[in-house]
């Protein structure tokens, strides 16, 4: 195609694009991020057509910055980048007008400055070291060895067996096998070492040649350029002032060397090509077991010996977790005895040995000398581990960790940022049933971690949510039953690959813990937490020794039981109110994340269905009506002793039957209630927080990615 027909047609795409974010195009009823999918495939089918549909998305996006049309922003910019970081070369000139749209972006409100200013910065480095962008998105999601940027990725889908049908399931399956199948690390070392010398040399690189000689090479050899390569492009990128001139010519300097023991071809160069773009690494899970998740990440982060086999699995993961409870005693008991010693600790306090004459020492050896002897490494307290504790649960949204005040004479040693070399991108498929395992999930490795530290200083979480559902739905959402395309080219892969790479917004979401309490005194109170939902309704079958026969019949006859309901009220001053109030009610139910998403995000939407008595003359009969309450704190009681049934998350599988009464408060950080619960043995102040646990985040927030995050 002419250039002028290629432009016109990108052009084309990029407006039905913008009819779909406007709701004006069919897409936007079903199948949506297929428009933006094949935009992809086809710039990836020529990709020297990659900047000019660069040049286009920024005149779009710059009419839409004009012209007040923020809702185009975000989603473009994401496309832009996308097709960037793929791109075989980009002119530093269309590069730097990116990069000047992006730092515009910094006088808008969130989310868009914080967009602009991650992108901004990406942008900067790939400026001074063209492919920088590209060359880390493959080293971390194909875990390539590399010293300069030792970082390390993978996918983990975890699915909803009795939502996703078999189709999806073989589908996802057949996509990420094809997927670990196709490409191999040798194969992505040389994707690297091809892209970066096209991103620099541009047109003055021969692929063909290129990719013909990386062929022939053994795997050592191959491995050798890679890590030249990956080394000549972290140090320009990683540096404040870097000469682009500079990298180029050691780029240079490499491409010769490796075409070095080739014959000199006469074949005219073939202009830009492209390089593929390989798929991260995905695992496929059903959700079945309640520690599945734990499991997998502790395998991630330390794997099994390759000798291990998968029979001795559960059995291996059983014993991590004794060898956990075994060395948490044992650090109980080495705390409980001591010995009391006039020992300083000190070496300059010893007295003098016969091994050792007594001489003057210089003012450099005296300093040298003051120094602890070795002694007992004794395994950090969780007291100790609060540091790694508030890092693990710091999250956006999060109250940032003030600076603790330091004792007089006491000096403070600089903290280190934790460097977690490992990210587990957690995809969820599901609905709101899956949403409320994770809850569970993310609340008791939480437990875990405030017990014995150990995933926290090594890994980073990040959580994404994809909703199945057979009903049109939103950008995100995959139908319960597959069809034609979605099995075809990889596409639900491609789309997950896309989310995860680009989706980097988080909202952070309150999980709420409930308390149960039963009719039977036998029967202990149950504690679980929920994400999106609590339902109440009264039980159908009550046996005539359920109903308290001491209890007068009241006047209000009529369906339901008669409940005291005691909540929190939250007033304009930001004030609690403690309100209470009786009624007679058929069911409630609790919603913690609204349909509207201009609402809060932090409080409980209650809806409770009162029973009113209706006099007439006709009789008295009965209606009823929605009373609405918003709160965070709230509990509910059967004054009748009559029970009514609990679901959580619209899970069938988390049903409490037999209740009669109910607490439900915002989650608590586990290592907060640690550090509560500790400094509370040492303060009189039983209410107020002191010390250290001022400045920790005191609720349980659950971030999940998304595109745009909260848009104010």
């Amino acid at each position: 195609m002419e250039s002028a027909e290629v432009e016109s047609d990108i052009l084309r795409r990029v407006r039905t694009l913008l009819r779909e974010l406007d709701g004006h195009h069919p897409a936007c009823q079903s199948d949506r991020g297929m428009l933006r999918w094949t935009l992809h495939k086809k710039i990836d089918q020529n990709p020297s057509n990659s900047p000019v549909l660069v040049r286009i998305l920024v005149k779009e996006l710059e009419r839409a910055e004009r012209g007040d049309y923020r809702h185009y922003i975000i989603p473009l910019l994401h496309t832009l980048m996308y097709a960037l970081i793929k791109a075989p070369c980009i002119s530093d000139e269309l590069c730097s007008r990116v990069y000047d749209f992006c730092k515009k972006l910094l006088t808008l409100p969130k989310p868009f400055c914080t967009i602009g200013l991650d992108y901004a910065a990406r942008l900067k480095m790939e400026r001074m070291a063209p492919g920088m962008l590209y060359q880390r998105m493959v080293i971390s999601e194909q875990s390539l060895r590399s010293d300069p940027y030792p970082y390390q990725e993978k996918i983990f889908i975890f699915a909803d067996p009795e939502l996703l049908s078999e189709a999806i399931c073989k589908a996802l399956l057949t996509d990420t096998e094809a997927a670990r199948v196709s490409q191999s690390p040798r194969a992505c070392m040389c994707y690297v070492i091809t892209h970066a010398m096209q991103a620099a040399l541009s047109e003055g690189c021969d692929l063909s040649a290129l990719r013909m000689q990386l062929q022939g090479m053994p795997s050592s050899e191959v491995e050798h350029w890679f890590q030249e390569v990956v080394m000549a492009v972290e140090c320009t990128g990683s540096k404040v002032a870097a000469d682009r001139g500079q990298h180029m010519e050691r780029l240079q300097s490499i491409y010769n060397a490796i075409l070095s023991s080739s014959p000199p071809g006469d074949a005219p160069l073939e202009g830009l090509q492209g390089t593929p773009l390989p798929n991260p690494n995905i695992s496929f899970h059903l959700w079945t077991e309640d520690d599945q998740l734990w499991k997998e990440l502790v395998l991630f982060i330390r794997p099994l010996s390759q000798s291990c086999e998968p029979d001795h699995l559960s059995q291996d993961l059983d014993n991590f977790e004794i060898q956990d409870i075994i060395s948490d005693c044992e650090c109980c008991e080495q705390t409980r005895f001591s010995v009391l010693s006039t020992d300083s600790g000190i070496e300059r306090d010893l007295p003098p040995t016969s091994e050792e004459p007594f001489a003057p020492c210089s003012a450099d050896t005296e300093q040298s000398r003051l120094h602890r002897k070795g002694g007992i490494k004794k395994k950090p307290s969780p007291l100790e581990s609060v540091a790694f504790l508030q890092t693990g649960c710091n999250s956006p949204g999060v109250k940032p960790a003030a600076k603790v005040q330091r004792r007089a004479g006491i000096p403070t040693e600089p903290t280190a940022p934790l460097l977690r070399l490992h990210t587990a991108r957690i995809v969820l498929l599901g609905d709101d049933r899956i949403l409320g395992r994770l809850a569970q999930a993310y609340h008791s490795l939480r437990k875990r971690e405030t017990r014995r530290v150990f995933l926290t200083p090594k890994l980073n979480l990040q959580f994404y949510y994809v909703p199945v559902t057979g009903q049109p739905g939103t950008l995100a959402a995959v139908p319960s039953s597959p069809s034609k395309h979605l099995v075809t080219d990889l596409f639900i892969t491609d789309v997950i690959a896309y989310y995860v790479r680009m989706g980097a917004q988080p909202v952070c979401f309150q999980v709420y813990a409930v308390k149960v309490f039963f009719s039977s005194s036998a029967q202990e109170p149950a504690e679980d937490v929920f994400l999106t939902e609590l339902r109440a309704q009264v039980q159908d079958s009550i046996s005539p020794r359920e109903v308290n026969p001491t209890k007068k019949k009241t006047t209000l006859d009529g369906p339901g039981i008669d409940l005291t309901v005691t909540y929190r009220k939250v007033v304009v001053s930001d004030r609690a109110k403690e309100v209470s109030l009786s009624l007679r009610s058929t069911g409630l139910s609790m919603k913690a994340i609204p349909a509207n998403t201009a609402e809060d995000l932090a409080c409980l939407n209650v809806d409770i269905t009162e029973v009113v008595r209706i006099n007439n003359l006709s009789g008295r009969s009965f209606s009823t009506v929605a009373n609405k309450l918003k709160t965070c704190n709230i509990k509910i009681r059967s004054t009748e002793q009559r029970p009514f049934t609990l679901c959580l998350d619209k899970d069938s599988r988390r049903i409490y039957r037999n209740v009669i009464s109910l607490e439900v408060s915002p989650c608590l950080e586990p290592s907060y209630c640690l550090q509560k619960s500790r400094t509370m043995k040492f303060s009189l102040h039983e209410a107020e927080d002191v010390g250290l646990v001022k400045y920790m985040p005191k609720s349980l927030l659950l971030p999940i990615n998304t595109f745009a995050g909260v848009i104010q």
